[in-house]
């Protein structure tokens, strides 16, 4: 079975000695529970494995109790143990009984080491900012890139860019229809009913769901506030759809690319390039077929654009820079990585009919300012996605 990244990375951390608990995140069906009893297979230490996936049997009491268990497990052996617990976001108050049984294990020098993962960052990132300030590390399970679909499912550049980067749908391919059931199924609608309306009062569903249907759609798109509102069924305003588009940003399938300036006001009153977090979900929420994204150049252009913004995004939540764009009148940058002072533009020559120049016009105004065209002959797009470049200078 393939091994991504994370499994090392967990396997190192959990032999170094107890210091924070590793919270693991990323959307849903990226592989969290598999690399997770993957490095418990290859780690020398006890473990205690549960999950809080039926939120009807899960409470405070119930993280509480199996906390315990992983207590005595400990005691028994007389040695460090690691105590996994999959989807802590469905248990309610799951912070504050963490930190609870954290400190008290750190006050009592007990040798429980902890990993807890989630589906979803909505409640994640709130109890974490709340409760566990000091206590934890995080690690990100990003949707799988290029590299990883090549090695483990064999996928040529075509099939990555048009079935995504889900593991579980791989075995799907050479069905279409299937494998569109499937996304619809198993992943967008769970994490919209679940990740989502479970874990933010959402007063308009329907506007959500055609919210996320209609702006994967659009990916690699700028696209106003108004104009989406006008796109969609269900009555609404600006504010809410901003809100819904950052509720599914939390989810990890869809976001509005902010437009890049050093000045922070103009940066918030941009309006949004739509860009999906896997390019599978572009494909099915567009409902069109494979021959017609490839035979397609305007499509098929905002859907290499797309392959390309997810991975710059699972690229900058994991090393900690920030995905912009930018436009000034007729010249235009698809992509602007911001890590502290350093900054890189990055254009992509995907086939379709775009404005020229955007890369020159930027260096004139950021000279420091570090230079790719995705797809040109020094930069083609299957190293790109690989990883071969620097991002940064």
């Amino acid at each position: 079975m393939y091994k991504r990244k994370l499994v090392s990375q967990l396997i190192q951390r959990m032999n170094e000695d107890r210091h924070f608990m590793q919270i693991v995140v990323g959307p849903r069906q990226t592989g969290k529970t598999t690399a997770t009893t993957q490095a418990l297979d290859e780690l020398q230490q006890g473990s205690y494995y549960t999950s809080a996936d039926d939120p009807a049997l899960v409470s405070m009491e119930w993280l509480s109790n199996e906390w315990e268990h992983a207590r005595i497990l400990q005691a028994q052996s007389r040695a460090p143990v690691v105590l996994v617990i999959d989807e802590i976001q469905k248990v309610p108050e799951w912070s504050s009984i963490a930190k609870m049984l954290w400190d008290e294990d750190t006050r009592k020098k007990i040798p429980l080491k902890v990993i807890l993962t989630g589906s979803s960052s909505l409640l994640i990132n709130k109890g974490m900012s709340e409760s566990l300030m000091g206590r934890f590390e995080v690690l990100y399970c990003p949707h799988w890139n290029f590299t990883e679909c090549r090695e483990a499912f064999g996928y040529s550049l075509d099939d990555f860019l048009f079935f995504g980067g889900y593991p579980g749908a791989a075995a799907l391919k050479e069905d279409e229809s299937r494998w569109a059931r499937y996304m619809g199924t198993s992943i967008v609608e769970p994490t919209i009913s679940q990740d989502v309306m479970l874990m933010e009062n959402v007063r308009k569903p329907a506007l959500l769901r055609s919210l996320f249907t209609i702006g994967a759609g659009y990916s690699a798109q700028e696209v106003s506030y108004t104009k989406i509102l006008g796109q969609l069924q269900d009555a609404g305003n600006t504010v809410t759809v901003a809100h819904y588009l950052e509720l599914l940003e939390k989810a990890g399938i869809l976001c509005g690319l902010n437009k890049f300036s050093l000045n922070k006001l103009a940066i918030r009153k941009s309006s949004p390039r739509l860009m999906v977090f896997d390019t599978s979900l572009m494909t099915y929420a567009d409902g069109a077929t494979r021959r017609r994204f490839s035979g397609n150049p305007e499509d098929k252009g905002h859907l290499v654009e797309s392959a390309v913004g997810a991975y710059l995004l699972a690229r900058g939540q994991e090393e900690g820079f920030d995905v912009f764009w930018w436009r000034e009148k007729e010249k235009e940058v698809d992509f602007v990585l911001q890590n502290g002072s350093r900054i890189t533009a990055i254009e992509v020559k995907s086939g379709r009919v775009k404005r020229t120049g955007g890369s020159v016009e930027f260096q004139k105004q950021y000279p420091q300012a570090l230079s790719y065209i995705i797809g040109s002959a020094n930069h083609r797009l299957e190293e790109f996605l690989s990883g071969e470049f620097n991002l940064f200078k």
